[in-house]
C-alpha cells in the first residue's frame, strides 16, 4: 500500500511541476509577442511619458494617436521628448508637431536632443515648453527639400526614347525620364517656399520670435547647441537629468516619478519600414507624393 502511495504522491508532484512549466510557458510566450508589438506590460501608475525619435521621421499615423492619447490620459503628469534624428518628411514632422502641441496644452512637455535634432526633427522639438540639447548638438537645418533624378541622357545613349502622356502639362513634373521644365521648376519651387514658409511660423510661435527673426537663421545650415543657445533656438544645455530636474523645479514632478515610454499598440509601416519607405521615396520615386517634401540635414560631402 505505501509504494501505491507513493506513486500517487510522485505522480500529483509531477502534475504541479507539468502545470507550472505550462502556464510559464504561455506567460513567457504572451510577454514575447508584447514586447514584439511593443505593447507596455505594466501601465496605469503615475509616471512622465517618454517618446524616444530616432531615426528618419515619416508619417507613423499610429504613433501620433499615441501621443495625442497621452493629453487625456491621467497618469501621465509629463511627457519628454528624446530626439536624435536628421529629421525626415515635412508631412511626418508637422503631424508629430501637432500630436505634441496638443499634449503640450494639457501638459508640461520638454525636448532633450542627443546628437542630432535637425530640420524635421527640430520641427518637432519646437512643439514642447523647453528645449534643451548638449554643447556639440546639431540642431537646427530650418529649411525644406525636394529632390529628383533626371536620366534622359542615359536613356538616349542607350537607344531609349521614353513617350509620356499627361493630361496637362504639369502632371509629369517632375520626370524621371524627361528634363524639368521652367513651368515645372516654378511650381514645385512654390511648393517648396510655402512648405518653408509653414516651419518657419512653427518655429517662430514655438520660439516666442518674429518670422523675420526665424528667417534670418532659416539658410538651412545647421547649428552646434551651444550656438543655437545663443540664437534662442534651445533653452538650455543638457540632457536628460537637466530636463526631470527642470520638471521637478518649474512643475512639482517629482525626479523619481518612473517613465514610460510611448509606443504604438501594433506593428505599422512607420514603425518597422518608416526609414526604409522614406529611402525609397527619395531616390525611387518619379512623380512628387504629397509626402515627397522633406526637411532632412543632408551635410555637405
Amino acid at each position: 500500500m505505501s509504494l501505491e502511495v507513493d506513486l500517487l504522491l510522485d505522480r500529483k508532484r509531477l502534475k504541479r511541476r507539468l502545470v507550472f512549466w505550462r502556464v510559464a510557458s504561455v506567460v513567457l510566450l504572451a510577454a514575447a509577442i508584447l514586447a514584439f508589438l511593443r505593447v507596455p506590460l505594466f501601465t496605469g501608475g503615475a509616471h512622465v511619458a517618454l517618446l524616444r525619435i530616432d531615426g528618419i521621421v515619416t508619417d507613423d499615423p499610429g504613433l501620433d494617436a499615441a501621443v495625442e492619447k497621452l493629453a487625456t490620459t491621467s497618469s501621465v503628469k509629463a511627457l519628454i521628448v528624446s530626439i536624435d534624428s536628421p529629421g525626415g518628411s515635412v508631412a511626418g514632422g508637422e503631424a508629430l508637431h501637432d500630436a505634441i502641441a496638443r499634449v503640450a496644452a494639457k501638459k508640461p512637455v520638454v525636448a532633450v536632443m542627443g546628437p542630432l535634432g535637425a530640420s524635421a526633427a527640430y520641427m518637432i522639438a519646437v512643439a514642447t515648453d523647453r528645449i534643451f540639447a548638449r554643447e556639440g548638438t546639431l540642431t537646427g537645418s530650418i529649411g525644406v527639400l525636394l529632390e529628383t533624378g533626371e536620366v534622359s541622357g542615359l536613356l538616349a545613349k542607350l537607344g531609349i526614347t521614353p513617350e509620356t502622356i499627361v493630361s496637362g502639362p504639369l502632371k509629369n513634373q517632375p520626370s524621371l525620364t524627361a528634363p524639368m521644365s521652367p513651368e515645372g521648376r516654378q511650381v514645385l519651387q512654390g511648393i517648396v517656399d510655402n512648405l518653408f514658409g509653414q516651419f518657419v511660423d512653427m518655429v517662430a510661435a514655438g520660439r516666442h520670435m518674429s518670422v523675420e527673426a526665424v528667417k534670418a537663421l532659416a539658410d538651412g545650415r545647421a547649428y552646434t547647441g551651444q550656438q543655437a543657445l545663443k540664437l534662442g533656438l534651445i533653452d538650455a544645455i543638457g540632457g536628460m537629468n537637466s530636463a526631470r530636474t527642470w520638471l521637478a523645479r518649474t512643475h512639482g514632478i517629482a525626479e523619481t516619478l518612473p517613465t514610460e515610454q510611448v509606443e504604438t499598440s501594433g506593428l505599422s509601416w512607420g514603425g518597422l519600414g518608416g526609414e526604409f519607405g522614406g529611402l525609397l521615396k527619395i531616390f525611387l520615386s518619379q512623380q512628387v507624393n504629397l509626402d515627397g517634401a522633406w526637411s532632412i540635414w543632408q551635410p555637405a560631402e
